[in-house]
């Protein structure tokens, strides 16, 4: 992987669409496809949680009509990564507003990684900030994460809404420079806030 480039995954049903997009990824030269799921299986859950994927590329034909409405609160739950629709079929406007952008099969490639661009720059513009603190509330959510729980586990916990979660998550993430769940739970130990013997 080249060192500046950032971390493409794709969930997209159709292996020609996905080569495609990673072959436009590989000739444009700023994004490297980790991974290319078909579904969103519980297996492939459980890989997208440690992933450390920048950026996801998802169809959302791969929800079923219900969840389709909290698509991204779902994708939320194993990554705090920008989310954008790649759009195959006919979707409501109303299910597309929760993405970070829309592509589709007929977006120029330029496009298509302007729309990624963009999709990150929200993220870049609060860069790790080098020993600030974790905040009381930031230290109590990671230790939730370095245990397990869900976004909505969390939420429900402290009474606060699932966004809510997910900006502290990303505070954290931007703090301390870790993405991936099995960082955070060695930060959260190396730090003595969560005692080994809790995961017994």
């Amino acid at each position: 992987m080249r060192s500046n480039s950032k971390k493409a995954l794709l969930v997209i049903p159709s292996i020609v669409t996905a080569r495609g997009l990673e072959s436009i990824f590989g000739d444009m030269g700023e994004f490297e496809t980790v991974g290319i799921f078909t579904d969103l299986s519980r297996s492939s859950e459980t890989r997208l949680r440690n992933m450390d994927a920048d950026i996801i590329i998802i169809d959302p034909v791969v929800f079923d009509y219900e969840s389709r409405m909290n698509a991204r609160s779902i994708i939320a739950e194993h990554s705090s990564a920008a989310v954008i629709a790649f759009v195959s079929s006919p979707m409501s406007e109303e299910s597309l507003r929760q993405y970070d952008d829309v592509i589709g099969p007929y977006d120029e490639p330029v496009n298509i990684i302007k729309k990624m661009r963009a999709a990150l720059e929200p993220r870049q513009d609060s860069p790790k900030s080098e020993g600030e603190e974790l905040s009381q509330r930031e230290k109590e959510i990671l230790v939730c994460v370095a245990k397990g729980m869900l976004n909505k586990e969390i939420a429900d916990q402290f009474n606060i809404s699932i966004y809510t979660v997910i900006t502290h998550r990303k505070n954290i993430t931007r703090k301390t420079g870790i993405k991936t769940v099995a960082g955070l739970t060695v930060y959260a130990l190396l730090n003595n806030m969560i005692d080994l013997n809790s995961f017994e």
